[in-house]
């Protein structure tokens, strides 16, 4: 009997041996709720006009259109209106075509503003997401393609860089050259809080986060018109986390600060006339000396001061904008003027 004991028990244990170890308990994962927006991009254009006590009986004529260019790349843009339009609107570095949507709203007609290469729907630079050399070529095969040319280009800040290379490249496109605050003399200093706004991150946790960082860098604009400029500038990746359509692009982390002085002597080149908006309030990336070296290089320019507006006059003062862009689209300024 005690040795039927002891081999019972070697069995037995042989048996515990080749038993699997217990499994290691799992823990549940708690899956993460993704909350969406919608978005549609033609569907706020009611917000623009209650905000600046624009009449609005139902949606205006405008539509996304792409420019394929010979590299395959592709350049977006909005056409409003129903006919060729001979007006067209650059936006400034981390803007899109959007950012005209009141002043378009207040223009009525046909005109185009266009995504810049690397920003907006468009596909990415040829020279990278800031160089305005590169972009004036693809912006040029857009105008001949959807305008009836020469046309009026106006151009904001980094469109007003690409504003000036396209009229000294290409003059036989351009009829007028309308520069919102942006002359060759910007530089790190002056676009010290713009740079100092698109340096930041590229991607954010939710639109909360999105929001509070554009509020900070954009104090005087009101949640409303923030909020609505997001979702036209932003993507939601599919993990819920939002990312600037702009930074997607860009080839380097940072944003260079600008230097084009070199800009002077083609400016200085243009052969249609000129018009310079300058914002008076802060912001603005245009200073007195700026404007007196404009006016030195082109004597006949026609110069427009816009009260309550620094840099991105598009927005703060939009309506004043428009009348200023109509006159000029449609005859001659009438030299220095101050409006508010």
């Amino acid at each position: 009997m005690a040795l039927i004991g002891r081999r019972t028990a070697q069995s037995l244990a042989a048996l515990t041996a080749l038993r699997p170890e217990a499994s290691p308990r799992i823990e549940p994962i708690a899956l993460r709720t993704v909350s969406t927006i919608d978005y549609d991009e033609f569907g706020l254009f009611h917000e623009n006009a209650a905000e600046w006590d624009l009449p609005f009986n139902g949606p205006p004529i405008v539509r996304r259109v792409s420019t394929e260019l010979d590299d395959g790349r592709s350049l977006s843009g909005l056409l409003w209106g129903d006919a060729k339009p001979s007006l067209v609107l650059l936006h400034g570095g981390a803007q899109n075509a959007h950012t005209w949507d009141t002043v378009a709203l207040a223009l009525g007609g046909s005109l185009l503003a266009l995504d810049l290469p690397g920003h907006g729907h468009s596909d990415g630079g040829a020279g990278g997401t800031f160089d305005p050399g590169s972009m004036a070529d693809d912006v040029a095969v857009a105008i001949e393609t959807l305008c009836s040319h020469p046309v009026t280009l106006v151009g904001m800040s980094l469109g007003g860089l690409v504003t000036i290379h396209l009229s000294t490249r290409r003059p036989d496109l351009i009829d007028r050259v309308g520069l919102v605050d942006i002359t060759p003399g910007v530089n790190g200093d002056k676009a010290s809080h713009i740079t100092a706004f698109i340096n930041g991150p590229s991607g954010f946790e939710s639109f909360e986060d999105l929001l509070e960082r554009t509020i900070e860098h954009n104090p005087t604009r009101s949640e409303t018109s923030l909020r609505r400029g997001i979702l036209h500038n932003a993507l939601q990746l599919d993990d819920g986390t939002w990312v600037w359509r702009w930074a997607r692009h860009r080839s380097t982390p940072h944003a260079e600060r600008p230097e084009h002085s070199d800009l002077w002597d083609a400016m200085e080149s243009i052969s249609a006339p000129v018009l310079l908006v300058r914002g008076m309030d802060a912001g603005s990336v245009v200073d007195d000396d700026d404007e007196a070296e404009v006016r030195r290089r082109l004597p006949d320019v026609d110069i427009v001061h816009v009260v309550g507006a620094g840099h991105s006059i598009q927005g703060d003062q939009p309506i004043v904008l428009s009348e200023i862009l109509r006159e000029f689209h449609f005859s001659r300024g009438r030299g220095l003027r101050t409006l508010a």
